[in-house]
């Protein structure tokens, strides 16, 4: 990739625009350390599905890494959500929070969403339209044209074009960008490692900047897209976005490298570095949780006969991890007098813990799952 060549600025009178180049075009690699990171994070990716086989009731965990990649990638775009707040009801959380709270909600409707569309919905053009129409659906970008490729010019920081840090290619001809996106997502005539693919997939869709908002989140939504759809992952289980906010400055520093030193190699490399520590954690997590989960199971069986509501309390706490009295009752079909004590239970095993501190509408956490997210 020694002559890549990203784009061009284009003069446009009082600013000038950044016309990327087409991707949908061969490919070669040269640098070794490229080669070699490729290898290691391909390897980490590789031990990270087959890990998710062997897990029984894998289903069960999914949401709150769903949950975790909501709150990250709405952080990165000044969002204050946190993973605690996300999973209150909207009637739990204060006025001032609930712009931030639906966009995260928002999130999570378009990833769960777009996973099942992929059945019948191929990643395409369409796809990525569904997923920005839902995930600006009644929040504070719903009159930026949800669903809509921009017809207008866009730009990134600054208060106005005139000191933006950069300004994407004109509306005219995001269309025909991506659709060339679009054709090298499927182009099977062109060998090129899918890791590398969805690297530069997710640095030309930021680069088009097709939407007038929402491309930071649809961008980091297409990843994990890419990775499910093409089998590289059997279950939706491998997110960059802490990866992402950890690395905040990185992240944009190595877009921006990329356009104004033509070095898609550094790019490459932060990303395949995202991945194997990505997926080094996801494993860990996946550890601790087993291993969590065969403690909490021990000392569930101290309940005895109590021991079967509980564990059907267990399914619904690693899908959620914060409850009320009013879930335990239908969850376990208890009398009121019964699921208090169920609940009172689970306290005393240290498992739950009341964190509203009120007489009335008590929530209670399951504190130790939480915190591994």
């Amino acid at each position: 990739m020694k002559n890549f060549k990203a784009g061009t600025h284009i003069n446009q009178g009082t600013y000038k625009s950044f016309q990327p180049e087409l991707i949908n075009k061969p490919w070669v690699i040269e640098d070794m350390e490229l080669l070699n990171l490729l290898s290691q994070a391909d390897r980490q990716l590789g031990r990270l599905d087959m890990y998710s086989e062997y897990i029984p009731n894998v289903d069960l965990f999914i949401s709150m890494h769903v949950l975790k990649e909501a709150t990250k990638s709405n952080k990165i775009e000044g969002t204050q959500t946190s993973i605690e707040d996300a999973l209150l009801d909207k009637k739990d959380i204060s006025i001032e929070k609930r712009d931030d709270w639906e966009e995260v909600q928002n999130y999570i409707t378009a990833l769960n969403t777009a996973i099942e569309s992929l059945k019948d919905i191929p990643f395409s053009s369409r796809l990525i339209r569904n997923i920005h129409t839902t995930l600006l659906k009644g929040v504070r970008g719903k009159h930026k044209q949800p669903g809509v490729f921009r017809n207008s010019q866009n730009w990134i920081g600054g208060a106005s074009i005139n000191d933006a840090v950069f300004i994407p290619p004109v509306h005219t001809s995001v269309q025909e960008l991506m659709s060339d996106l679009e054709k090298f997502v499927h182009n099977n005539e062109f060998f090129f490692p899918d890791l590398l693919k969805i690297a530069l997939i997710h640095y030309q869709f930021e680069t088009i900047h097709p939407f007038l908002d929402g491309n930071g989140r649809v961008g980091r939504l297409l990843i994990t897209l890419y990775l499910v759809e093409k089998e590289i992952l059997k279950i939706p289980i491998l997110y960059l976005s802490d990866f992402f906010e950890r690395n905040r400055s990185l992240y944009y520093d190595n877009l921006m490298i990329v356009r104004e030193k033509n070095d898609i190699n550094q790019w490459f490399k932060f990303f395949l570095v995202g991945i194997l520590e990505t997926a080094k954690k996801g494993i860990e997590t996946f550890d601790k949780i087993l291993k969590l989960k065969s403690d909490v199971e021990g000392e569930i069986q101290k309940l005895g006969v109590r021991s079967v509501p509980a564990l059907k309390i267990m399914d619904h706490l690693y899908q959620k991890p914060i409850i009320d009295a009013s879930i335990v009752i239908k969850l376990t079909n208890l009398s009121p007098p019964t699921a208090y004590k169920l609940i009172n239970d689970l306290e005393v095993l240290g498992i739950l813990k009341e964190i509203t501190g009120g007489k009335r509408k008590k929530l209670y956490v399951f504190g130790n799952y939480l915190r591994l997210f």
